[in-house]
């Protein structure tokens, strides 16, 4: 079998004790790193958690007796927990701002719709004037004109009450017909007879 290369020798050292060489050797810088444990808090820790008892393990290794297994501590580096507290500081300054526009802004639509408001009140009061002072005007005209009535101006008075320019609009009636009766009517008023 040499001549396949295989060298098969067999070690006198025992593999599973070279491990454990290696593992002491690693540990033992470790005792100085690590403070020794009292002896009540051994027994506090030992004995429960959280006041319940816990049951002991076994004694095989008597190698690691006077030492415990460090919490790890899991501490955010000096930048990142000054980089949050920047991040909340400027999301509160946001905050704050936003409230501070908000009330702006309602404060805003609260004078314009103020302004609104009084704007229309004034154009209704003075729509209402107009017509009032309009309509009086029609009255006045209305009565002189009963009080001036003639015979035979009565298609006259008609035709001025109408509108006879020709508008093209769909929605509404046709009414050229009619409009042509008014206008016959005023040129050549129907002759009254008396009925005896």
């Amino acid at each position: 079998m040499n001549a396949f290369g295989d060298n098969f020798e067999q070690s006198e050292v025992d593999p599973a004790a070279e491990f454990l060489a290696r593992e002491q050797n690693a540990l033992a810088g470790l005792e100085d790193e690590i403070p020794p444990v009292s002896g009540a808090a051994t027994s506090a820790t030992n004995g429960s958690v959280n006041g319940d008892p816990v049951p002991k393990a076994e004694d095989d290794n008597d190698d690691f007796a006077g030492f415990t297994v460090p919490k790890q501590v899991t501490e955010e580096p000096e930048k990142i927990r000054k980089w949050r507290e920047d991040q909340k500081a400027r999301l509160e300054e946001k905050d704050r701002e936003e409230e501070r526009k908000k009330d702006e802004l309602r404060e805003q639509a609260r004078k314009e719709l103020e302004d609104w408001y009084k704007h229309h009140e004034e154009t209704i009061s003075k729509t209402k004037a107009a017509n009032r002072e309009s309509a009086k005007n029609a009255e006045k005209q209305f009565v002189a004109e009963t009080d001036e009535i003639e015979p035979g101006t009565e298609w006259e008075r008609i035709a001025k009450l109408c509108d006879f320019n020709p508008k093209t609009n769909k929605s509404s009636k046709d009414i050229s017909r009619m409009r042509s009766i008014i206008l016959q009517l005023k040129q050549n008023p129907l002759q009254a007879t008396k009925k005896v």
